[in-house]
Parts: C-alpha cells; sequence; structure tokens
C-alpha cells in the first residue's frame, strides 16, 4: 500500500459553469413532453433540504437518530424564459400576445449542463449532465425599473420545488433506490456511445445528420439508465 499524495498534476479537478438548458414541460400521465432550448439563463442553484437528524435517548444515552427524509430544491436565474414556461410560472395565454397570471402552474423537467475542468485541460476535461424531475416554480418578484446611464437587464428568479419519481429494480440491477428528483452523469466516466445515445434523445437529433429525425424529450429514470448501460 502506498502513501496519499496530494494535488498531483492532472488530478486538480473543478467544475464550472452552467449551459445547454433544455425545458421539459410534464404531461398528465407524468411523462414529459418536447424539449425546448432554455436561452439566457446565468445561474442554477440546488437546494437540497432535509435530512435531519432527531435524537432519540433511553436510558440516560443517546438511543439513535431518526434521519428525515431529503428533498431536492433549487433556483433559476435568468435574463429571459421561452414561452413553453409560461405554463409553469402560473401563466394562460388565452388569445396571441394576451397572458392571463395566476393560473394553474404545471410541472416540468429540466437539463443542464456544467463543465469539468482540470489543471491539464482546462476547462475542456468533460462535463456533467444534471436532469431535474417533477419541479415546480414558486411565484417570483420581478423588478422593473427606469432606464438610466447604468442600463442593466431585468434577471428573473425562479425557486423550485420537486416530486421525486421512481425506479424500477430491473432497470437498476437488482438494487432497490429510493424515488429521486435528480440525476447526475459524468461524462468522463460513462461510455461516449452511451452517452451520445442519451444526448441525441435529450437534445433531438437532425435530420440533416443522416439518420430519422426525432424530437428532444426527458427520458424517465428506467429508460435513462437504460440508454446509459446499454452494450455496444
Amino acid at each position: 500500500m502506498s502513501k496519499l499524495v496530494w494535488d498531483q498534476t492532472g488530478e486538480r479537478f473543478y467544475e464550472t459553469g452552467v449551459r445547454n438548458v433544455v425545458l421539459y414541460v410534464q404531461n398528465s400521465d407524468g411523462t414529459y413532453g418536447k424539449g425546448v432550448a432554455w436561452n439566457g439563463v446565468t445561474a442554477i442553484t440546488e437546494s437540497p433540504s432535509g435530512a435531519e437528524a432527531t435524537a432519540l435517548y433511553a436510558d440516560d444515552i443517546k438511543y439513535l437518530n431518526l434521519i428525515s427524509n431529503e428533498e431536492f430544491g433549487a433556483t433559476i436565474e435568468a435574463y429571459t424564459y421561452p414561452d413553453e414556461f409560461a405554463e409553469c410560472d402560473g401563466s394562460a395565454n388565452i388569445f396571441t400576445g394576451i397572458t392571463v397570471g395566476q393560473q394553474n402552474r404545471k410541472a416540468f423537467g429540466l437539463c443542464y449542463r456544467t463543465a469539468i475542468g482540470s489543471d491539464t485541460d482546462g476547462n475542456d476535461h468533460g462535463y456533467k449532465l444534471h436532469i431535474i424531475y417533477g419541479a415546480k416554480a414558486t411565484p417570483s418578484e420581478k423588478a422593473y425599473s427606469t432606464i438610466n446611464d447604468s442600463p442593466e437587464a431585468i434577471t428573473f428568479s425562479w425557486e423550485l420545488s420537486t416530486t421525486p419519481v421512481s425506479f424500477d429494480t430491473k432497470s437498476t440491477g437488482g438494487t432497490t433506490l429510493k424515488p429521486t428528483a435528480t440525476i447526475t452523469i459524468d461524462s468522463t466516466k460513462v461510455n461516449k456511445t452511451n452517452m451520445d445515445a442519451l444526448e441525441a434523445y435529450l437534445y433531438g437529433v437532425d435530420a440533416s445528420s443522416g439518420v430519422s429525425a426525432t424530437d428532444p424529450g426527458l427520458p424517465l429514470p428506467d429508460t435513462l439508465i437504460g440508454l446509459l448501460t446499454a452494450q455496444n
């Protein structure tokens, strides 16, 4: 057994950026509709909560800790949003150009990409795909101010809560997993062919690529795992 060594060349990793954000509005049957590009996203902050310990005491000692369920939340900050997000933000378009607020909010899914960097490759070492399921946006503040000699674009912000989705043990190789609202895929650790298949599903395929065109979609966890574990 060799001695531990820290900060060796090629092993100084970090994560940065957010890009390629895709919105998928959820259907009434729990599946997701056609994905649309979400431009102008400046930040996505993941905010897990819960998993808090409640101590139980017996015989004058700490008997055990009960851990509460963990929940996943997030915050999106952006300069703009796609038209399809309006119904997720409690708005309804009754006629072209006429929007009514305070309506029912639709659930949705998200996909976005962050860069994995290293000391030798910079920001091009690899990337992670982040998937969020069952998200709902809470009402958000929108601050409009006068244009002056130091103009700034309005930044929109939404806090998200989520409802987890279940796994089938067949897709996990028999491993029992709790329902989840988020899955992260690391391109440096997943087979490239499988990663390409997942991205084709998430982003869609153009007919000019020589194969049948497909619309972008969000695979549920069982389908996603199947894509990433398929034998090539």
